[in-house]
C-alpha cells in the first residue's frame, strides 16, 4: 500500500460502517398491502391473533401502545408482523392470502415499537385476543380464519428483501474497491 493512500482506507471504512450501522443486519418487517379489503384484513387479523397463528396482540388492544390509529389495516400490520417475527422472518410467513407484503423500513411509529426478531416478538396470541377490534360479519366461509398462504404466492417482499441482504455487501465492496484502486 503506497503512503498517499491511507486516507482512502479510512473513507472506505467510514463509509462502509454508516452503510452496514444504516439499519439492523437483516431487519424486515412484514406489513398489511395497501388497498387490501378490510373484510380480508380481519379475517386475517383474526387468524394471526388467534391460537393457530400466534400473534402478541396486546399492544393493539384498547390500552395497548400499538392501539391508535384503531384501524383494522395498521392492527392487522401489527399482528401481521408479529406472526412474522415469531416464525424467525421466513418468506412464507409473510403472506396472509397475498394481503401482506415484507418491507424494510421500520413501520415503528411513536412509542409504538414493531419487533424485528423473534425475541422482541412478545408472547402469544390466545382466544378471544382480539376482542377490543371489531369484527366482520360471517362470509360464510366456514368460520372465516385461515392460515397464511404458504404456496407459491407472490414473494415479492421476500425477494426484496434476500436481494438486500445480497447487494448491499457487493455495493460496499465495489465502493472500497474503487476507492482503493484508483
Amino acid at each position: 500500500m503506497r503512503p498517499a493512500l491511507w486516507w482512502r482506507w479510512w473513507v472506505a471504512a467510514a463509509v462502509a460502517s454508516c452503510l452496514l450501522a444504516a439499519r439492523p443486519a437483516g431487519a424486515a418487517w412484514c406489513i398489511a398491502r395497501s388497498g387490501a379489503s378490510e373484510k380480508s384484513l380481519q379475517t386475517a387479523l383474526d387468524y394471526a391473533c388467534g391460537p393457530a397463528g400466534g400473534a402478541d396482540c396486546a399492544p393493539i388492544q384498547a390500552s395497548g401502545l400499538c392501539y391508535l390509529p384503531n384501524t383494522v389495516a395498521a392492527h392487522a400490520s401489527y399482528a401481521f408482523n408479529s406472526v412474522f417475527q415469531r416464525a424467525r422472518a421466513a418468506p412464507g410467513a409473510c403472506d396472509f392470502s397475498g394481503i401482506a407484503t415484507i418491507t424494510l423500513t421500520d413501520p415503528s411509529y411513536g412509542s409504538c415499537t414493531y419487533p424485528a426478531s423473534p425475541s422482541t416478538a412478545g408472547q402469544s396470541g390466545s382466544p378471544g385476543s382480539t376482542s377490543g377490534i371489531p369484527s366482520p360479519p360471517d362470509s360464510g366461509g366456514g368460520g372465516g380464519l385461515s392460515p397464511p398462504d404458504l404456496g407459491p404466492g407472490d414473494d415479492s417482499g421476500a425477494v426484496t428483501a434476500a436481494a438486500a441482504e445480497f447487494f448491499l455487501p457487493l455495493a460496499v465492496s465495489c465502493l472500497v474497491y474503487l476507492l482503493l484502486h484508483t
